[in-house]
Formats: C-alpha cells, structure tokens, sequence
C-alpha cells in the first residue's frame, strides 16, 4: 500500500519528488541561534531558501555580525537539519551579514523592546533567576574554583547557568572554564560564550593578552552594570557572581544593581581566614541582603594510608557559619567541606572542572553536594511585588 497523502507530502513533493519547501522550513525552525538559543527563523536570521532540481538546497543565512564566532557551528547546524529531510541530495549554506536595520529589529525581538537603555533583569520583582554572589574575605581560599564548578554542576542539571567574573581586577574564570571565545556584540546587546552549558562574561574577553585593569571605583561598577545588562543572558535559572576578595567597590555595587543576589562566603578552615571571611559575609548587615551559606575549601588532605591531614586547621567553616547566624539573627549554614586535591587545581588550569573531568574524586562529590543544595531552593519573595496594599482599621 503506498504512504497516505497526510505522512508524504510534508517530507517531500509527490509529483516531483522533490523535498518540498514546507519541510524544509520546518527543518530550519529547529535549528537554534548558538549565542541566544532562539530559532533562526524567528530571529530573522533566514534570508532565503532555493531548491534545486536535483534535490539539491540552497539556504541563505544572516549573522548578526561579519565577525561572528558561532558561523561555523550555524552553518553545521543548518546543514545537518536541512539534510536530514527526505529528498535533499545535499545542501549548501550560504552566509550574509545583517545591516543595522536588521540588528536592531533583532534586538527588539530578543529583548521584547527597542529601548535604549537595558534593565538588569535579575533585578526586577518578576525574576525567577536565582542569584548568588561568591564572596571571599581574602584572596587565594579558592572562591573562583568553587563558583565555575558550581556553575558546571548545575548546569550539569539541565540547569540555565551563567557566570558574571566579578573580579574585575583577578580575573580567572575564563580559564578555569576553558573559555576561549571571545563575546559577539551586536549594537548594544552582548552575547556571552558558552562553555559546557555555562554562560560567561568577564573583563579578560575584552582586554589583549594578559593586560592588567587599572580603574577606580565609578569604572569597575560601570563595567559590572553592563556585564548584567547589556549582556544577553536568556532566561536563566542560576546566575554565579565571582566577587573579588573583600567589602569593596564590586561588593557594593552588587548589592546596589541586584539588591536580591544571595552572597555564598567561600573560605579556608584557617581561623585566621575565617575571620576575615566572616566580615565578607557581615557586609550583609548592611546591604540587606541574605547569606545562603558558607563553603569550606581546602578542608583537608586525603593521604594514601586513608587518615586526613589538616593542612590549615580546622573549623574555620563551623565558625563562619556560626558567627554570621548570630550577626545576622538568621540560620547560615556550613553547605560542605571540599578536601585539598592537587586535581581540583590541575582541573582549573586545564580549564575542565573537575565536577566534569574527576567526577568520582573526594572534592567534586562535595561540590556536587552543595550544588545539589543551591539546585533545590525555590525562589522566594524576597523584591517580589505581591500585588497587596494595606488597609487601614
């Protein structure tokens, strides 16, 4: 019995044999954007479409910028779509490159308006994007390691994950996620790399080599309020903030851009650190916002004979916790303990997490441990508007 008209035609013309355009169309409606993670047919990133007599296709595509980085993985993506629809022999993908007209209709498509000036959506009453903000007393305790492996392992979860590299002046994270990309700019509007599932942003995108940035307090908030809003990060469930050392500039205008990020103190179980961490943490008293809780790095040591050597004393992560519950008037808990591991180390250098690279290693399953708890938290009311107004008796 041959095929019924209803499961023939859309895959290809029954006259001609052919592959018929409706198809083909519909093919190109599952191919998504890289960077913004939409259909190129709803971007108006599709220019044209020829089909040939032999079945050979012809599809002409946009990119939003002459330099964009993402060219070859569209023009991957298409030819895989298009090719997989019955009766194309072969496809050809063709690359133009939008005009300003163009762009800004792609803006306004994307953001939902042609406003000049961006919000931070992380800010507003309706977001649903869980914000945390990793935050440190003092340099070196591991803070940038815990945030992209955190951000692996959420993401890991099917999670939509992004990282804001914070420390403007240390840094690191593009490395530890072994970004090598450099952001497509299109008008205003950011698109971030992606690395892993992880969207990322950070000042060593935009400076040459290993150029160091020497600005005051009023560029570093500037540079921090375009990371957040100019940059298009989609709908995002989790946002990561690699705060610099300290109660500083960065620390400050983050409370003051997204007055409902919740600050994780990161320190070491030295109780030398932990006071200082404890103060990174107390800074909350002040912004009014919530410490969600307190990570300990470099716990210890496992050593082959299977005791544990405490490099850095102990309890300097018990008494973080402790400090601010009693400073804050509210429960901040000790989320985990990750042990010393020179794999945890090699893993950021080799800009692999190792969530992702040693999964079964003693440091990634603690991780996993505290992702697991960030992962589970429901947003709560906290800058919501909840649409009430008080009546007077």
């Amino acid at each position: 019995m041959p095929p019924s008209k209803e499961t023939h035609i859309p895959m290809s013309d029954t006259l001609t044999g052919q592959p018929a355009l409706d198809a083909i169309n519909a093919a190109l409606a599952t191919v998504q954007d890289p960077e913004i993670n939409r259909p190129i047919t709803e971007l108006g990133m599709l220019k044209d479409v020829q089909i040939g007599a032999d079945g050979a296709v012809h599809v002409a595509v946009y990119l939003t910028v002459a330099g964009c980085p993402m060219r070859e993985t569209i023009t991957n993506r298409v030819t895989q779509a298009v090719g997989a629809v019955a009766g194309v022999t072969s496809v050809q993908v063709e690359l133009d490159v939008m005009n300003d007209e163009q762009r800004a209709e792609l803006r306004k498509t994307v953001r939902g308006s042609d406003t000049a000036d961006p919000v931070i959506p992380f800010a507003q009453p309706g977001s649903l994007t869980r914000v945390y903000a990793v935050a440190s007393g003092k340099g070196g305790v591991g803070k940038s390691s815990v945030t992209v492996n955190l951000a692996a392992a959420l993401a890991k979860r099917g999670l939509s994950v992004g990282v804001v590299d914070a420390d403007i002046y240390g840094h690191s994270v593009p490395r530890m996620l072994g970004v090598d990309d450099k952001p497509t700019q299109v008008d205003n509007m950011i698109m971030p790399p992606q690395s892993y599932g992880v969207k990322v942003i950070s000042i060593g995108m935009f400076t040459p080599g290993n150029t160091p940035v020497v600005w005051r307090g009023p560029m570093l908030h500037r540079a921090l309020q375009q990371f957040l809003a100019d940059v298009w990060w989609g709908d995002l469930d989790v946002l990561l903030m690699d705060l610099p050392p300290g109660t500083g500039d960065v620390a400050i205008s983050v409370a003051q851009l997204v007055p409902n990020a919740e600050i994780l103190v990161v320190t070491t179980p030295q109780l030398a650190a932990a006071e200082v961490a404890e103060r990174a943490g107390a800074i909350a008293t002040q912004t009014h916002q919530q410490v969600v809780g307190v990570v300990e790095n470099m716990s210890w040591m496992d050593l082959p004979d299977g005791t544990r050597m405490e490099v850095f004393g102990s309890g300097g992560g018990e008494a973080v916790s402790d400090a601010l519950t009693k400073t804050l008037g509210a429960r901040v808990p000790l989320l985990g303990q990750i042990p010393l591991d020179t794999r945890l180390r090699e893993a950021g250098d080799s800009g692999a997490p190792i969530v992702l690279a040693e999964p079964d290693s003693p440091a990634a399953k603690a991780l996993e441990k505290i992702a697991d708890s960030l992962a589970v938290r429901q947003r709560g009311l906290s800058g919501m508007s909840l649409g009430l107004t008080p009546v007077k008796h």
